[in-house]
């Protein structure tokens, strides 16, 4: 796979150095290197690579290569250093979510894409550096296996006490103007505020663009004070080698566990409070319905990036106990009814394509990302019904016999050899550090 460019690199290591050796600095000059052709080309790149549909003007990746991509990346500087570039609205999508919900998709035209991730591209280093080790979503080398074995190992050293945080809505509610005043806190470059400012406005009069290049990194810039206060927490209640509090961020996902040691017990209020007051200094609400603090001892679950936690007791040693860790069962019900209503669409396609464009594709995706924790059990049933699903599909498609056959027996030398079905179901633990 291709890498940053040279160049490109080399900025974002100068930019991340110094941001990193003053953290009080506020970087100017900055808005030259987002009209810059490298940078732009990079952008491009890496937006190609996520592919995405097209915005509100239609254009496609296709068309801008047709009509020659160094055209198109030309003309996107020449705006930009001329200060005449406008953001297009977003186009709105809405995509399904569990219990019959949806969330609204802000969709960026790809000259927009490509702008946004210029922005990033310049402004990433800059907040890595500022960002706090309890948070991981959608920054460079850390993912949700790395969070959820964070707070994994906090579960098996007791750190029973549970605030389990749920925002309400929390990318359709983050104000602009405190966006764009945590962003000047390092920036006092006033063309690069004012191009934030105009791809802000693009998606809304408030709330950060869900779908957008630059929504993520800027979702973790205005969550960053509560993680910093966190931190200080977990800092300041830590005694020797225990630990009192520990949380564990990613995007608008907080879980925050603490002792229940009884001399500790009293700490949970008092964390709960301060991130109360935290996000209401920041304007968010609380989903009060589906945040809870719980007793994770008592056999009470916790619910954390597709993955239920409970305290058991292993199997070797009936008196020891551990925190189980497996994947949501309607996460998993979920996905197998999404792939019989996909497979039920292609019955006019052949079973070798359908096998390897469609179904693998969407198993190996799932599995990669359920593989970790205590999901064995969950992995085999997943592939028994993989298993069941494409037979199915390629005896209505093709029944060996006339007659009406409604199931008809296929070699595993068919399915997995011939037609390739995915088949590598295989647990694996996270790389991250245990502790």
């Amino acid at each position: 796979m291709k890498t940053t460019s040279v160049g490109v690199q080399e900025l974002r290591k100068r930019i991340g150095e110094k941001a990193k050796a003053d953290p009080r600095h506020r970087f100017w000059g900055l808005y030259t290197h987002v009209w810059k052709l490298d940078v732009l080309e990079e952008a491009y790149r890496l937006a190609k690579r996520n592919k995405g549909a097209p915005g509100v003007d239609g254009v496609t990746f296709q068309q801008i290569e047709a009509t020659g991509r160094e055209v198109f990346l030309d003309s996107l500087s020449r705006e930009l250093q001329g200060k005449s570039y406008r953001p297009l609205p977003c186009r709105q999508v809405e995509i399904p979510k569990d219990g019959g919900q949806t969330r609204g998709l802000r969709i960026p035209a790809i000259r927009d894409r490509v702008v946004q991730g210029a922005v990033r591209l310049i402004l990433e280093p800059i907040f890595e550096e500022d960002f706090q080790p309890g948070s991981f979503g959608y920054r460079p080398n850390r993912n949700a296996h790395q969070a959820l074995e964070r707070v994994r190992t906090g579960l098996n050293r007791h750190l029973h006490q549970v605030i389990d945080l749920d925002l309400r809505s929390y990318f359709d509610s983050v104000r602009h103007d405190l966006m764009l005043s945590k962003l000047a806190k390092r920036i006092r470059d006033p063309d690069l505020l004012r191009l934030c400012k105009a791809i802000l406005k693009s998606g809304g009069k408030r709330g950060l663009p869900q779908g957008s290049v630059i929504g993520p990194l800027w979702a973790n810039v205005f969550l960053n004070d509560v993680d910093r206060m966190l931190e200080r927490a977990q800092t300041a209640t830590k005694q020797g080698p225990y630990e009192t509090v520990r949380y564990t961020r990613f995007a608008d996902d907080l879980v925050v566990l603490i002792s229940s040691h009884p001399r500790t017990r009293h700490w949970a209020a008092a964390v709960e409070r301060r991130v109360r007051e935290e996000l209401a200094r920041l304007d968010l609400a609380i989903n009060e319905n589906k945040t809870r603090v719980v007793d994770f001892s008592t056999g009470a679950s916790i619910d954390f990036l597709g993955y239920t936690f409970r305290w058991v007791s292993t199997r070797k040693d009936p008196g020891r106990k551990m925190a189980l860790c497996r994947p949501q069962k309607k996460k998993r019900t979920r996905f197998l009814r999404e792939l019989s209503r996909t497979l039920r669409g292609y019955l006019h396609v052949s079973v070798e394509k359908v096998v390897r464009e469609v179904v693998n594709p969407r198993v190996r995706g799932w599995v990669q990302y359920f593989q970790w924790g205590h999901s064995s059990q969950d992995l085999k049933f997943v592939r028994w019904q993989v298993d069941t699903k494409v037979r199915r599909f390629a005896s209505r498609q093709r029944p060996k016999r006339r007659g009406g056959c409604r199931w008809t027996t296929w070699s595993m030398r068919e399915i997995y050899e011939d037609w390739g079905l995915f088949q590598d179901y295989r647990v694996s633990w996270c790389s991250a550090s245990r502790g």
